[in-house]
């Protein structure tokens, strides 16, 4: 069930009315839960069954591993945790992935191995909720919090359907504290949740399928070389994209839960800002970056075994965020890349400590520019169906394909270059604030008048009801 479509909308009405009948607390979330299956069993009845496997096994192996007093046995009932996760994950997500490289290796040996056909339908939106339950286990494991002694409010921990398939990725000690309650919504979350989630389509349906995605088509499913121009636009165009249609898709979340009465972490705060990769990944896919840093940076030695085991700590954290992504090899290019600039940026930053120079604002502006450039060609294997295509718009990007085609109409051109410098804009503007601070400073004529033409423009355009890009990860 997608947010930009009449059925979530139907959906959501029976929802809220349900929510707010005079029923006791426990049928409140009874409801949320049952709601919660069905939103999840709308895309495919029986992968219903994994999320409960998922939450039987971590739900006992928790409270086994909280009891547990033996080092020994509380390992192995964690390692029983995540084997069980993402082995799941990984039959699911990577079988056909692995059986292909197994052909290569084996090829390459000279032996003839035949893959066997894989018609297995990757699960929505099971590397989030993979990633969710095993943060319980593990923060359990690591002593940084107790068990639930409520199986309804873990079970909802899991399926809470604002953000069970795209994120963001709550922690347990954010989320689960709030069923134990009553929670009921003021009308300012209700005001603030409706106006998030109008702003969340607007970024969907208006900007990511209305203006970008035709955009990046045209350009990304050339069949030749594109020009100089074609292959930078397009490419900040999927860049504008794939930030309007993931930060829409959170936007809504936290705009559906605020209207139940829920708060949801942000997960996105105007990353293309940035001064730097590690300032990017402070403020792009927030839940993600927090997890790897939290629970596998960190525990792998992070920056305490000097430079070397540093390094290597983060590009292993990079690489395996990347494969997070997809089962590809342009997506662990794609995290090695940003494990190669965090590094440089690392060893840049010894060396520059503590200069007067990289405090001005001019020298921070262009600073913002070249992270945003680089983020640029880390999206083109990101978007590319294949290592060929990527290497052949990186060609074009940096000039080296001067009888590329131009690809874009002169309406292409003029909607990419407007698109991109506003958004620029908006989220070099909003750097150091925030839109709760910015609309509190706003005249309430003024905000009507922008929430009545975003809500216009996502009525009249002619979307087709394209899923979110995150869902298939």
């Amino acid at each position: 069930m997608l947010f930009n479509s009449l059925t979530f909308i139907v959906f959501f009405a029976i929802v809220l009315f349900l929510h707010y009948l005079p029923f006791s607390w426990r049928t409140k979330k009874l409801n949320l839960l049952i709601a919660s299956y069905l939103f999840y069993a709308a895309w495919n009845p029986p992968f219903v069954i994994l999320v409960w496997i998922s939450t039987i096994v971590d739900w006992n192996l928790a409270k086994r591993i909280f009891l547990e007093s033996n080092q020994k046995k509380r390992r192995l009932l964690l390692f029983l945790s995540i084997l069980v996760n993402l082995g799941i994950l990984g039959f699911f997500k990577y079988g056909d992935f692995l059986l292909h490289n197994w052909q290569a290796l084996m090829t390459s040996f000279g032996i003839d191995y035949q893959v066997p056909e894989w018609s297995i339908i990757l699960p929505v939106g099971i590397s989030f909720y993979t990633f969710q339950t095993m943060a319980y286990t593990l923060d359990v494991y690591l002593k940084r919090a107790e068990p639930t002694k409520n199986f309804l409010d873990f079970g909802l921990f899991v399926t809470f359907f604002p953000q069970l398939v795209a994120g963001p990725i709550v922690r347990p000690t954010h989320l689960i504290p709030q069923f134990e309650s009553e929670k009921k919504a003021t009308k300012n979350m209700i005001i603030w949740g409706f106006g998030l989630i109008t702003l969340g389509l607007f970024q969907k349906v208006v900007v990511a399928d209305g203006i970008l995605a035709p955009i990046v088509d045209e350009v990304y499913k050339a069949k030749d070389a594109v020009s100089f121009v074609s292959a930078w636009l397009g490419t900040m165009a999927f860049a504008g994209q794939i930030f309007s249609d993931f930060a829409g898709y959170s936007t809504t979340a936290i705009g559906v839960s605020l209207t139940l009465g829920f708060s949801l972490p942000s997960n996105f705060n105007y990353p293309y800002a940035a001064i730097g990769f590690s300032d990017f990944w402070r403020r792009w896919h927030i839940s993600l970056s927090t997890w790897l840093r939290d629970y596998l940076y960190i525990p792998l030695g992070g920056n305490k075994n000097g430079k070397t085991r540093t390094y290597i700590n983060l590009m292993l954290t990079m690489l395996l965020g990347g494969l997070w992504h997809g089962a590809s090899w342009t997506f662990v290019v794609w995290g090695g890349l940003h494990g190669i600039y965090l590094s440089i940026e690392r060893m840049l930053k010894r060396s520059f400590n503590g200069s007067k120079l990289l405090k001005k604002n001019f020298v921070r502006f262009l600073m913002a520019i070249g992270t945003y450039l680089l983020i640029n060609i880390t999206w083109v294997f990101f978007r590319a169906q294949s290592f060929p295509q990527a290497f052949g718009m990186i060609k074009s990007m940096i000039g080296l394909n001067p009888d590329g085609n131009d690809k874009l109409a002169t309406v292409y051109i003029i909607e990419a270059v407007v698109v991109t410098l506003i958004m620029l804009f908006v989220h070099w503007r909003m750097r150091n604030t925030s839109l709760e601070a910015v609309v509190q400073k706003t005249s309430w004529q003024l905000l009507s008048f922008i929430w009545g033409i975003m809500l216009i423009l996502i009525i009249i355009s002619q979307g087709s009801g394209d899923a979110f890009i995150y869902f298939q990860f």
